[in-house]
């Protein structure tokens, strides 16, 4: 037994060790949470409702930032399946702005082969006052079903730009508050919102929230 086991090692050497690197580790990027630098191919994912009827009410603010971005960027609007679809070119980086068209309760389902970690939603948020910007990378929906929506489609790790649109006043349901006419602040947010998607798209995420997460 021993003589064939020497047999076998003879046949079969050990292989020399030639060292043991540490495995590369991947840069850092906003999908792993730690709000890294500029996304790869951005996708800036406006939220709202389809429709006339909708079109300036709180809810929509996501919509009108998306149609900001594609005025001031030369973007045309093209109808997909279940969006609406524009490219503008920003710098030396191209983005898609997307306007999903299956009413926000289901806005995941619009979001076809796009990466999550190259997502910016932008939405209105009841949490933060009338008017205020601000920039965020994950957490959860807050009560938002647009929010929800992506995040049951695709988990939570993707880059938010808020909008402010504050609480509804007292007797007022959520429903009828977003689904309301919206304010002034709001409206003259747009462009701030817009300038944070270009600051995300730019300098990533971390770059973006130091300039806009500022109060003041």
């Amino acid at each position: 037994m021993w003589k064939k086991a020497k047999r076998m090692l003879r046949s079969n050497p050990p292989r020399k060790r030639t060292g043991n690197p540490e495995p590369a580790r991947a840069t850092p990027r906003a999908s792993d949470g730690t709000g890294g630098g500029p996304l790869r191919s951005p996708v800036v994912y406006g939220l709202g409702n389809p429709g006339s009827r909708y079109e300036r009410t709180r809810h929509n603010a996501g919509f009108l930032v998306a149609d900001e971005l594609a005025s001031r960027h030369g973007g045309d609007w093209r109808r997909k399946k279940r969006s609406q679809a524009a490219q503008i070119n920003y710098g030396s980086t191209s983005a898609d702005l997307i306007k999903p068209q299956t009413f926000m309760n289901d806005s995941g389902a619009a979001l076809g082969n796009f990466r999550t970690e190259d997502l910016i939603v932008v939405h209105d948020d009841l949490d933060l006052e009338a008017g205020v910007v601000r920039v965020k990378v994950g957490g959860g929906a807050g009560g938002h079903n647009g929010l929800r929506s992506i995040i049951r489609h695709r988990g939570n790790d993707f880059v938010r730009v808020r909008i402010g649109i504050g609480r509804p006043p007292d007797g007022m349901t959520v429903t009828n508050y977003v689904l309301g006419k919206m304010d002034s602040a709001v409206k003259e947010s747009i462009p701030r919102a817009a300038d944070a998607v270009e600051a995300v798209i730019e300098s990533g995420p971390e770059a973006a929230m130091n300039r806009f997460n500022v109060r003041g």
